[in-house]
């Protein structure tokens, strides 16, 4: 069997203690920066994108994880006793019954055609571990068999801040039919949202999951941060000083915000039950966070000058 080893860790740019969190964190920024919506065209980011989606596959599940990093300690500890990567035997691996009855049954068939993305299946490397004709077959020697679980299926999908902070739907088009899927409000990068049964019949029975793996694409005016949202307002210097009233743009409309005398440039300003609704506790909302940045006049008359001279003088 003659195939390319795929160094998850390394794609990924982890350690291999890496967290959970390292290597959510680590999927999202790459996610973003090679998404094809972000690379029309380029043939070498959607390759990335595709390599960065199948690591992320791996190393976020555990048990997957716990698999891997035993078949890769075998062929790590075989290189370093000199042997050639090129003449390594995955054969005589994958026979091996310790890894057989472990074998996790992932269908990698290419489902990007469902969502007009066209991103291809997994690599050589991943089917030989992870699913195909061959872990059936084990399964279906090994003494230690287990019931196999159905079968899941995961795709990218970017929808706008305001997508997010709402709720939407999605059409899935598969086997001449349409489905519409409902995208809860409050989701984030990295959210999951599972569309049972959507995906093709099994060979032994009942249809597959879909996973919808949610990207939300950058906005102007807000930034998500976990439950909060941070946004910023202009205010003018006079406001700052004196104190005064400024309208802030918010998701769920504008809202009037009150600017205590001394306000600081970059000074920040909690709104609250302003920010992102909450997926676990329905009706829940986090905060909405507003720095204000303090605009100084380019002309000032005679006069300004005059007062301002006369406070820097007392200060």
């Amino acid at each position: 069997m003659d195939m390319d080893y795929k160094d998850y860790y390394k794609i990924l740019g982890v350690e291999k203690n890496a967290t959970a969190e390292d290597i959510k964190k680590a999927y999202r920024k790459l996610a973003m920066k090679y998404h094809p919506d972000k690379n029309p065209g380029n043939k070498q980011a959607e390759e990335k994108f595709k390599e960065i989606n199948e690591a992320n596959e791996v190393l976020s599940d555990p048990e997957k994880r716990a698999h891997y990093d035993q078949l890769s300690n075998t062929y790590s500890s075989w290189q370093q006793a000199g042997g050639n990567p090129n003449s390594f035997s995955w054969e005589d691996l994958f026979n091996n019954s310790q890894y057989a009855s472990r074998s996790t049954n992932v269908n990698t068939g290419d489902f990007g055609d469902m969502f007009g993305g066209g991103m291809g299946g997994f690599s050589d490397f991943f089917n030989a571990f992870f699913g195909g004709e061959r872990a059936q077959n084990q399964r279906r020697t090994t003494t230690t068999q287990r019931t196999p679980q159905q079968q899941a299926y995961q795709q990218q999908v970017t929808i706008s801040f305001w997508e997010a902070y709402h709720g939407t739907t999605r059409i899935l088009q598969f086997d001449n039919k349409k489905i519409e899927v409902k995208i809860p409000a409050g989701v984030r990068t990295g959210s999951k949202v599972r569309v049972s049964g959507a995906g093709p019949r099994q060979a032994r029975g009942g249809k597959s999951d879909i996973y919808l793996i949610i990207n939300v694409s950058q906005d102007d005016r807000f930034t998500i941060n976990g439950n909060e949202i941070q946004t910023m307002v202009d205010v003018d210097m006079f406001t700052a000083l004196l104190g005064g009233e400024t309208k802030v743009n918010t998701p769920d409309g504008d809202v009037i915000l009150k600017i205590p005398a001394g306000t600081q440039p970059m000074q920040v300003f909690r709104l609250k039950g302003r920010g992102m609704p909450s997926l676990k506790e329905k009706g829940k909302k986090g905060d909405l966070l507003v720095k204000v940045k303090v605009e100084l006049p380019r002309n000032l008359s005679e006069e300004q000058k005059s007062i301002l001279r006369e406070m820097r003088k007392k200060e």
